[in-house]
């Protein structure tokens, strides 16, 4: 696993953002990365002679639902094993967050593959110090972009790559096993 290093004040903690060991990934495997939604993107395509127009408006839903992100701990292990980075939000040796990425060296992108906060660490910033070293780190690589794919019921984590400056740049109807519509978001390094 490749180092990256960032320190970053959270609130009332201070979260070190590094690259994460074999200790760290199993402490990630077993966290908890459901999450409440009251908002889904909804899709609609509209085909004519000649014309397909497609469209994305965020709906709120009649009440709350619980979703599972669309990587599995079996993928978050693969990567951590096999070349990809494992950062994660340390306080004192306790982990509150982390990302799995990866590095498509054919079109020299960073892969964000997952990113999770642990439940009672939510909402304080956390994830969005995930994101900027990830970004940094990219940066460092001198990689083209970083990329990120979520489903239609992440609005917490599409919202968070909004916030970082990744821009809607596609989707795929048949990209998880459940057939949940996945959105694609990256951020232009160069």
């Amino acid at each position: 696993m490749a180092a990256a290093v960032c320190l970053f004040a959270c609130d009332e903690v201070r979260v070190e953002i590094r690259a994460g060991n074999a200790h760290d990934l199993s402490v990630c495997l077993k966290m908890d990365t459901t999450f409440e939604t009251e908002y889904v993107w909804q899709m609609e395509a509209r085909q004519t002679s000649g014309d397909i127009a497609l469209g994305f408006h965020l709906s709120r839903l009649p009440r709350p639902v619980k979703a599972q992100s669309g990587t599995t701990p079996e993928r978050v292990a693969f990567d951590a094993q096999n070349g990809g980075t494992l950062f994660v939000a340390d306080d004192a040796g306790e982990i509150l967050g982390f990302a799995d990425v990866t590095v498509s060296e054919w079109n020299q992108a960073a892969q964000i593959n997952q990113i999770a906060v642990a439940l009672a660490h939510r909402r304080k910033g956390i994830g969005t110090r995930l994101m900027r070293a990830i970004i940094t780190w990219a940066r460092q690589k001198h990689l083209r972009a970083v990329l990120l794919d979520a489903p239609t019921k992440a609005h917490p984590a599409i919202r968070l790559a909004q916030k970082q400056g990744l821009v809607f740049c596609g989707y795929h109807d048949q990209f998880y096993p459940n057939r949940d519509i996945t959105l694609f978001f990256a951020l232009n390094l160069r």
